[in-house]
């Protein structure tokens, strides 16, 4: 079994050191960019923002008068009626239709004012839920980020360990062969540097797994090979001035996710005005125009015309004997206007202002019920808005006892480290000169790697807690 330990242990920092020639150093704010970009949450909300925009365009237009126009072709066949002379025809004919309309809304009950207001709120309110989207996976890859830094800590810790028990193996074993020492000390020794060989194998996969959390907050492949940065950490002062009370005023004023939720009571409130317009009459101008043709009446009888031939005719008569008398009289043709289309269309111009007014009276409750939703919604933007506040102050709360609890837990574990630090050296010491037994060194040498381990998750947890306190302050988290 320890020899499978050690060949496993090896296998594993064998392939750290293969990998970590190829492998890239990221840094907190480089892993952040990542994540950020890749981040399907922020996708959505910035495709959420611009769905608020077009509403607001949408609303923005409600001002704008109506215009619509279009032409229409037809081909009538049988008895119909000329539209020029009203009178009936019985002929295949062609037909035009052009028209044109425009209506403007001139009152309303206010509702395009109100829904424009709405929208106009509804919009900010998205690109502050976009920036609360961002801050969420900020804090969860400086959350994991945070993890790898204090694994690689431990992870370092215990290869310290190993390393010291493999020295001291050497030594005991010299000893041994010496006579100065009995046989079960290197027996026992040898279980200690298998026991840190296993250790270090559970630290070295607490380590990967943490990097492994970093590049799924990230959601890249796992397969990506990366290393993060391990920036110079210098513990902070263990005093925090404000106050939680102080720290949750002041989050009020910075985090989007509070203004996010007073804009949607707005935008509620906004609504329900909006809703009630629809008790009030609409007042509509409307103006429309249109014109027709047809090919019935096309030949129009404009008069007659000589032709250029002449004929005999009958004009009098001879007073005393009653005999006819002739003349030429020129013949003549009948002379029809081509009455074309754009004349037509031209003459059958037909114009319409009107001024209209809707008076709601019954609409099957539908505005009633619209009434009482925009009140539901107005309520529970109420409660949004106190479940935000709670669970923000609750947070803030929580980080700050975190914080506390770190810094007396950071004081304790550094007090126990220098402690255990002296023992072991002390310890250590009266082995190697036989006045100590080697039960004694071990387990002064547990205390002191036990003490070392506890006082890296003091410090990183009282330092994580501390910069979560900063960031709801509206600071920029930095290591």
């Amino acid at each position: 079994m320890k020899r499978f330990l050690l060949f496993a242990f090896l296998g594993v920092m064998i392939l750290q050191e293969a990998v970590g020639q190829d492998t890239v150093k990221l840094s907190l704010q480089e892993c952040v960019k990542i994540a950020l970009e890749n981040n399907l949450l922020v996708k959505r909300s910035v495709y959420n923002v611009e769905n608020f925009r077009i509403n607001m365009l949408q609303a923005k237009g409600a001002f704008l008068p109506t215009l619509s126009a279009g032409p229409g072709l037809g081909r009538n066949y049988g008895r119909s009626i000329n539209p020029v002379t009203n009178s009936f025809i019985d002929k295949t004919t062609r037909t035009i239709n052009v028209f044109g309309q425009s209506s403007w809304t001139l009152f309303n009950g206010l509702r395009n004012q109100n829904t424009f207001r709405q929208s106009q709120r509804d919009l900010v309110a998205s690109n502050l839920d976009l920036e609360k989207t961002k801050n969420d996976v900020i804090l969860n890859v400086v959350t994991y980020y945070t993890n790898v830094i204090l694994n690689k800590e431990l992870f370092e810790n215990a290869k310290f360990q190993l390393n010291s028990s493999q020295q001291q193996l050497i030594k005991i074993k010299i000893q041994v062969e010496a006579g100065a020492l009995s046989r079960s000390n290197e027996l026992n020794q040898e279980a200690t540097v298998a026991s840190n060989e296993t250790n270090l194998i559970n630290q070295e996969n607490n380590l990967n797994l943490s990097i492994l959390q970093l590049k799924q907050a990230m959601q890249v492949p796992a397969s990506d090979l990366f290393d993060i940065v391990i920036p110079q950490i210098p513990m902070e002062d263990l005093i925090i001035e404000q106050t939680p009370e102080d720290i949750y005023k002041i989050s009020l004023q910075t985090l989007p996710q509070v203004k996010s939720a007073l804009l949607k009571v707005e935008s509620a409130e906004l609504a329900l005005m909006a809703a009630r317009g629809s008790y009030y009459p609409r007042v509509t101008l409307t103006g429309t125009a249109t014109s027709n043709y047809s090919s019935a009446s096309d030949p129009q009888l404009k008069g007659f015309a000589p032709d250029g031939s002449f004929n005999l005719k009958q004009i009098g008569y001879v007073g005393t004997t009653s005999d006819p008398v002739f003349a030429q009289v020129p013949n003549t043709v009948p002379v029809y206007e081509i009455y074309n289309p754009q004349n037509q269309l031209k003459n059958n111009l037909y114009k319409q202002l009107s001024l209209g007014v809707t008076i709601p009276i019954l609409n099957g409750f539908q505005t009633r019920t619209n009434v009482q939703r925009a009140i539901i919604s107005q309520e529970l933007a109420d409660i949004t808005v106190k479940e935000t506040e709670n669970t923000l102050r609750q947070s803030i709360e929580t980080a700050y006892n975190n914080a506390v609890a770190g810094a007396k837990t950071y004081t304790a574990a550094l007090r126990q480290v220098n402690a255990s630090e002296e023992a072991y050296r002390m310890t250590k010491q009266r082995f190697d000169n036989g006045a100590s037994s080697f039960v004694e060194l071990q387990i002064s040498s547990n205390d002191l790697f036990s003490a070392k381990s506890s006082l890296s998750r003091a410090k990183f947890n009282f330092l994580f807690s501390k910069k979560i306190l900063d960031f709801y302050q509206g600071k920029q988290i930095e290591f």
